[in-house]
């Protein structure tokens, strides 16, 4: 798999998990993992780390492009 594929790839993959994590926080949505009920500073935090790493993956995806 070509770089820049792999990077968009990886990219709209963290924007769709950091999406469900806004929406979550949003509509204040329930997680129970085997029992334990998540709690929801941790989709704060899933969000940021997701976001963060979605516009790195854009960013170096551009960053690419715009050296050919």
């Amino acid at each position: 798999m070509k770089p820049k594929v792999y990077l968009m790839v990886s990219g709209t993959l963290f924007a769709l998990v950091a999406l469900l994590h806004l929406l979550r926080i949003v509509f204040s949505w329930q997680a129970v993992i085997g029992g334990w009920t998540v709690p929801m500073w941790l989709s704060w935090i899933g969000l940021a780390v997701t976001a963060t790493l979605c516009v790195w993956a854009y960013g170096l995806v551009r960053a690419g492009t715009e050296r050919n």
